[in-house]
């Protein structure tokens, strides 16, 4: 028999290895590209794939890095991402990736590999409880018993995770399960006996939430992540809104992207480091029509203070986050692309007055023109917002994918590069993982092999996962690292000067690398500007240059990142720059 007949002798047969039926429900499942590490107890899925070069497998140098780059892959592209590791270390190691995934509702397939399931519970040699680890930050996990059981495992993961509210979901597989001969079972006809998430919103409760948009004299649209995971019908669906609404819109740092933030009704991103117009819109409004949202800490502020005079919207397509945090007067249990496609066709059927907003856009205005993400300028230092403000100024025509890393640089970032579309803005939020950026760039890389893809750095952050510059180099993905080294741990030490007294306990960035020669060493190229008249030039060469790029921006070194809301205040209580902050009056009003 042939190489080819053997192949389709393959494709067609029922009866395989636990291996092969975990590449062949891949394949099944529409996956190009997985991320992952071998090791022994994955050996027979890793020698399954061998013969399955249609299955794009991204070496990665730590299986964090493989976590992470599922979940860049997934957020840039709207499909799961899927990650295969070996089992104890290999699966531990996954851990934060999971509660990554699972905070920012990323939908997220992980197989692990498991000792023999005779040896589970004997602390053999690389074994760990990863599904009692797993259980309390994952979506689900199964941990497979039977091989004839191997399949259905994997369709209903891939429908559990992208079902919902998205999120990671974990398959642990013993070895001698890879190992035994099963039949296999296609993806058609799987359902779960318990798990059936509501999609369509309630009928009467859209009527309710429109009678109050047609009479609030204050509203806004809080909007979230929930709006970009529904889909780019959802997102459409919302600018249509938005329009025909004409009512504000603010967004969380997992939303941006959703709504243009070119668009007249814009208000820029609501929260701790969020625009001063957003947080005192979202305090003062009587409207707040939340979509896709959850009521984070991060956006509050002190509970008891937010947003006391409103009444409340809130769609969600998790019934847990409804009055969770928050006490809302009209839940909306649904998919949020389906959700806003109601409001807008409720909305246009509706032909009775609705309140003029005038009064209310000239009191946004008044807060808009307090500009408060202004900054001094320098003539010879680079700024950390300018560098941001001149990276998107070069690359915003552009295919151009951003993730970042966690600190100051992805508050300015949020703050100072503007997104039209989304997904294109990868960052961790609810987590706030250090080490996020790179590897997620390297997934979004691997879906967008044509696309600029720039993950905005800091120099701690970059240090967590490094080597995810190798996986790069040997992958051909020429993703750009734009690191905005300021030798501190930026955003531990802004705290610190604010709130504790300026005691830098620990948050120096000492023995720096030499940014320049560590991309060399990798096999990459490296760039260092310091000079603000050179930093256009030096984007260039980085945008240009075909292969991964380390470039190491040296900013000004004690830049705080403003507006601020410090712990434990009202969400519309911030802290402004010098520049904005000495044009603010007590009564929160900008003196003129």
């Amino acid at each position: 028999m042939d190489k080819q007949a053997i192949m389709e002798s393959n494709e067609t047969r029922t009866t395989m290895t636990g291996a092969e039926i975990v590449v062949r429900a891949l394949l099944d499942q529409g996956v190009d590209t997985l991320f992952g590490y071998p090791g022994g107890a994955v050996l027979p899925i890793y020698d399954a794939l061998f013969s399955k070069p249609e299955l794009r497998h991204i070496l990665v140098r730590h299986e964090q890095g493989a976590g992470h780059a599922a979940e860049g892959y997934a957020r840039s592209t709207g499909k799961p991402g899927v990650a295969l590791v070996t089992s104890g270390p290999g699966a531990t190691n996954m851990v934060t990736p999971i509660a990554d995934a699972m905070m920012d509702s990323i939908p997220m397939v992980v197989i692990t590999g498991q000792v023999p399931s005779h040896l589970i519970g004997t602390d053999a040699f690389q074994e760990c409880d990863t599904v009692g680890i797993t259980r309390c930050c994952a979506k689900h996990n199964y941990l497979v018993r039977d091989v004839n059981d191997l399949a259905r495992i994997v369709h209903e993961a891939f429908l559990i995770a992208t079902t919902g509210r998205p999120g990671p979901v974990v398959i642990d597989i013993p070895k001698d399960i890879q190992f035994a001969t099963g039949q296999y079972k296609s993806k058609e006809n799987i359902f779960h006996k318990t798990y059936h998430p509501a999609a369509e919103p309630d009928g009467i409760a859209i009527e309710a939430a429109i009678e109050m948009m047609r009479f609030a004299q204050r509203p806004v649209f809080y909007t979230g992540g929930g709006v970009i995971n529904s889909g780019p019908e959802a997102c459409t669906a919302l600018r249509e809104l938005v329009t025909e609404t004409g009512f504000p819109i603010t967004s969380t740092l997992m939303g941006l992207g959703a709504y243009p933030a070119s668009g007249e009704h814009w208000l820029g991103m609501v929260g701790m480091h969020g625009a001063y117009e957003a947080n005192h819109t979202m305090h003062d409004c009587d409207l707040m029509i939340c979509i896709g949202a959850r009521f984070d800490d991060r956006v509050t502020g002190r509970l008891d203070a937010f947003s006391p005079g409103s009444k409340k919207i809130h769609i969600d397509v998790d019934p847990s986050s409804i009055n969770k945090t928050v006490r809302v007067d009209v839940p909306i249990i649904a998919d949020a692309g389906l959700a806003i496609q109601a409001l807008l066709k409720g909305w246009r059927s509706q032909q009775s007055k609705r309140n003029d907003l005038t009064t209310w856009w000239q009191q946004i205005d008044t807060w808009r023109a307090v500009d408060c993400f202004a900054f001094e300028e320098d003539k010879q230092h680079i700024k950390p917002q300018y560098a941001i403000q001149r990276l998107y100024e070069k690359t915003k025509h552009r295919n151009t994918f951003i993730t970042t890393e966690v600190g100051q640089h992805q508050m300015w970032a949020a703050q100072h590069y503007h997104f039209e579309e989304p997904n294109r803005w990868m960052t961790s939020g609810g987590l706030g993982t250090m080490g996020y950026g790179l590897p997620a760039a390297v997934g979004v890389q691997a879906a967008h092999p044509d696309a600029l893809v720039i993950d905005i750095a800091g120099e701690a952050s970059i240090q967590m996962c490094m080597q995810e510059l190798s996986t790069a180099v040997q992958h051909n993905l020429p993703v750009k690292i734009f690191i905005l080294n300021n030798e501190w741990m930026g955003m531990v030490r802004q705290w610190q000067q604010l709130l504790h007294g300026e005691r830098y306990s620990h948050s120096y960035s000492e023995s720096l690398p030499d940014f320049v020669a560590l991309a060399k060493a990798y096999g990459g190229h490296g760039i260092q500007c310091s000079n603000p008249d050179d930093l256009d030039a030096a984007i260039d060469e980085m945008i240009d240059y075909d292969g991964p790029v380390l470039f190491d921006c040296l900013v000004t070194k004690d830049e705080n990142c403003f507006p601020m809301i410090p712990s434990g205040a009202a969400h519309n209580d911030m802290i402004l720059g010098e520049i904005t902050g000495n044009e603010i009056g007590e009564d929160g009003k900008m003196l003129v």
